[in-house]
């Protein structure tokens, strides 16, 4: 079984392993239901979805008449403005068929002109705050991609009391010195205030480049179980924080099996090593993902 810790302060011991409701963009509700199965055989608790992943809230809507009492429901907004917000975070409670969210958070918080209209007067932080006061959500974070985010996530961390924080976490990320001490000094504060540490990208191998994608995920996979095992031991043997999985619900069932038999994380020799062989490199140029 997967090991559960508790969600920061929210009180709720959520799954190690996250899932990570982006590999709903596309797929038929019969295909949904299946993945329902595998996240209930390995007792999946937390469910991370966002407006902006295409038919993901749509998708599991159905699942919530029947078994809301079993997740903890998450999902995110892309708007910045105030009144947008408002809207948004209505619409994605009509669409996952629930009166309210466990946890609402601003999707991608990256960009400095964003983070200051969202937490500006006017910005979508009071609408989120005003949800929360109506009981529409529960708890509020904030997520995002590429090299600047850890340092962006600390900058929100001090402006506002955040309950949660999403952000990449795989080996050639933290072979960036920048990004690695960014890490560690959001990872520290995190810890101080019980703030919960979500992580992403696990599986991520290299850019697709010019290779035929085979995966709905952003980047190349890992593919081998061998290799997802070694992806997903690495950050499991951080201790603290939690796996959200990869973008496909192909490649789910190898990322729960592989948490579900965790009981060390691979040496760094082996890591460089494979790193080598497997022709691994970063995702992100800068601050985007290499599509």
């Amino acid at each position: 079984m997967i090991p559960k810790l508790e969600f920061g302060k929210t009180g709720h011991m959520s799954t190690r392993i996250i899932f990570g409701a982006a590999a709903f963009s596309n797929v038929t509700q019969d295909e949904a239901d299946q993945t329902l199965e595998v996240l209930l055989k390995y007792g999946i608790n937390h469910i991370d979805t966002a407006a902006g992943y295409g038919e993901s809230e749509l998708r599991i809507g159905p699942w919530m008449e029947k078994h809301r009492d079993k997740f903890f429901l998450a999902t995110k907004v892309f708007r910045r403005g105030y009144q947008e917000a408002v809207d948004q975070i209505q619409d994605s409670l009509k669409r996952l068929r629930v009166s309210s969210i466990d946890l609402i958070q601003f999707h991608n918080l990256t960009s400095r002109a964003s983070w200051k209209k969202v937490m500006g007067v006017d910005g979508a932080l009071k609408a989120a705050v005003e949800a929360r006061k109506q009981g529409l959500v529960k708890y509020i974070g904030v997520t995002g991609h590429g090299y600047t985010v850890a340092a962006m996530h600390k900058q929100s961390l001090e402006e506002f009391e955040f309950d949660s924080v999403l952000l990449p976490y795989n080996y050639m990320m933290i072979q960036n010195p920048k990004y690695a001490t960014d890490f560690e000094s959001l990872l520290e504060l995190s810890m101080e205030r019980k703030v919960a540490v979500q992580t992403i990208k696990s599986l991520a191998r290299r850019p697709w480049g010019k290779k035929e994608r085979i995966r709905s995920t952003w980047y190349e996979p890992f593919e081998d179980q061998i290799d997802i095992d070694r992806a997903v031991h690495w950050v499991l043997k951080r201790e603290g924080i939690f796996l959200n999985t990869s973008s496909d619900i192909h490649v789910l069932p190898k990322i729960l099996d592989a948490a579900s038999r965790y009981k060390m994380g691979p040496p760094e020799e082996e890591m460089q090593e494979k790193a080598t062989q497997l022709e691994m490199k970063p995702i992100f140029d800068g601050r985007n993902l290499i599509l």
